[in-house]
């Protein structure tokens, strides 16, 4: 039995991503701030942005980049990037945005894979973007160095060529808009193919829940990731709003930033939300001005969200997407403090949901009172992704009968549409015959006054058993032993989902969005057995 959200359907416009955002600038928001980078504190208006967009779009054009083509984006959070990043658009090609933290070796993948004919990175990032760029066959001409370095053409030198912006013809539906890639439900990253529609559809779908209006928003979470570049990047400009650039997570400086631009909206995932909690420097900083923390990329433990709200005096709420579907399915609205925050909220307009027995393939009913079986949540709405690039195989195995999308996340629904997400179908612990969701052990871990940090993973006992092992990050100068945390799950939980192992390190290896990258972790446990 599917579900649909319980808000009305949202108009989306049959347009281009750039004339949906920009279309309607009048002269008094030109003037308005579009970015502040962080450190620096220099501002780019929105005609400057503008201005810049065009520039880029033009100089494209001028080195033979035709619609259709593949520009690479290899940068942190700067103000540049959201001047690239639609210059791409403008041109009618399809960016394809590269993780900062990639080696050579992933640059030069994503490279291969995508057939991007350009790249733009910075100069931190260069000695790796050039020799992906090598590997991939790829040209020094065809690289731009954003902030400039020897031998490369830069950003300026781009803008003051001042080529005319090319005339563009597109079609919404069809025309592919960005090309980030995902791991999807299980294996190597994938291109994610998503259309102009797409993008504008999410805005649409997302922007009121998230308050809409003008809001100076921080911006630490990446824009090459598919969160950063919906949830800030699109919807605030599509807003008028000011995003305050960081390039990378320090906590001094997140909190300094937050502070001195009086940031109103703050966007993380779940690490910075323990930092926000439990490190005694949030204390130092004036925080007053922020309305809205919201947590994405990864679970938020409610009990952490709670403690967030009550610090910083602010509104919590979290949600839940991927990048296959542009990336916003669920999320808590900022009005409903009603819902519980250790939920995804509810579906967003425009999108219908329903959940699978992953054992059966039966669907599950939702109740007319309380809370569904958990299965395997599949969604379809104008924001899914038309497939994986290249890849008919995945994309059959994830889009599905009736244009749904297979999550590869196990939620329930409640009766009146609230999703929780349970644990990823990937990633349940089976400890004998019982499921045993990882995310729950690393929630009620994270309680644990002594605990910074927490992961959770299966591991095979002396007697080839499955059972959950706790990565363990202690707050400084605790001496948590391994028995005390064993013992601190114990009291709290179904014997099944004892934690049965503990292992204490300095940090939980995650992604650049937050997530707790698992297969390190599994990895780290192969190389000790």
């Amino acid at each position: 039995m599917s579900f649909h959200s319980p808000f009305p359907d949202v108009e989306i416009p049959s347009t281009s991503i750039y004339e949906f955002l920009f279309g309607s600038l009048t002269d008094a928001e030109l003037e308005l701030p579009a970015f502040v980078d962080g450190p620096s504190g220099a501002v780019t208006t929105y005609g400057e942005l503008i201005a810049h967009i065009n520039g880029v779009a033009g100089a494209l054009a001028a080195r033979g980049i035709e619609p259709g083509d593949v520009v690479a984006l290899h940068s942190p959070n700067v103000p540049a990037f959201g001047s690239v990043f639609h210059g791409i658009l403008r041109a009618g090609a399809t960016a394809t945005t590269i993780n900062a933290l990639y080696t050579a070796d992933d640059i030069a993948k994503q490279l291969e894979d995508s057939k991007a004919k350009f790249l733009f990175t910075v100069s931190p990032l260069l000695p790796q973007a050039k020799a992906g760029a090598e590997q991939a066959g790829l040209a020094a001409e065809s690289i731009v160095v954003l902030d400039g370095s020897e031998g490369y053409a830069s950003l300026r030198d781009l803008l003051t060529e001042l080529a005319p912006t090319p005339r563009v013809t597109i079609d919404p539906e069809e025309h592919l808009a960005v090309l980030p890639y995902s791991s999807g439900t299980t294996g190597r990253p994938k291109g994610v193919m998503l259309t102009h529609r797409n993008l504008v559809a999410n805005v649409c779908q997302a922007s009121e829940a998230l308050g809409g209006g003008q809001h100076r928003i921080l911006s630490v979470l990446p824009f090459f990731h598919i969160y950063g570049m919906t949830v800030l990047l699109n919807i605030a400009l599509r807003n008028r709003s000011t995003l305050v650039t960081m390039p990378r997570f320090d906590l001094m400086e997140f909190l300094r930033i937050t502070s001195e631009h009086k940031c109103t909206q703050v966007f993380i995932a779940p690490p910075i939300a323990v930092a926000l909690a439990k490190h005694p420097a949030v204390d130092q900083f004036d925080l007053s001005s922020v309305e809205l923390v919201f947590s994405g990329a990864a679970p938020l433990d409610a009990n952490l969200g709670q403690a967030v709200a009550q610090r910083l005096n602010c509104q919590v709420r979290q949600g839940y997407g991927m990048s296959e579907m542009s990336p916003v399915s669920h999320l808590i609205p900022v009005n409903r403090d009603d819902v519980a925050l250790d939920s995804v909220g509810f579906t967003v307009p425009n999108m219908e949901c329903k959940l699978v027995d992953p054992g059966t393939g039966e669907e599950i009913q939702v109740p007319e009172s309380g809370v569904s079986e958990p299965g395997e949540l599949w969604c379809k709405g104008p924001n899914i992704m038309r497939g994986y690039l290249g890849n008919a195989e995945a994309t059959a195995e994830t889009l599905v009968e009736d244009g749904y999308l297979r999550t590869g996340d196990i939620a329930t629904v409640s009766s009146d549409g609230v999703v929780s997400i349970v644990d990823r179908l990937k990633e349940l612990i089976k400890y004998k015959g019982y499921q045993v969701p990882p995310a729950e052990l690393e929630a009620l871990l994270l309680t644990h006054p002594q605990i910074a940090d927490a992961a959770v993973i299966g591991v095979i006992d002396d007697e080839g058993e499955e059972v959950p092992k706790a990565f363990v990050v202690r707050q400084a100068e605790s001496g948590l032993t391994e028995q005390e945390v064993i013992d601190f799950v114990a009291e709290k939980v179904s014997p099944h989902k004892k934690v049965r192992a503990v292992e204490f390190l300095d940090a939980v290896p995650k992604s650049a969005a937050g997530k707790i990258l698992r297969k390190d972790l599994r990895a780290r446990e192969s190389a000790s057995a």
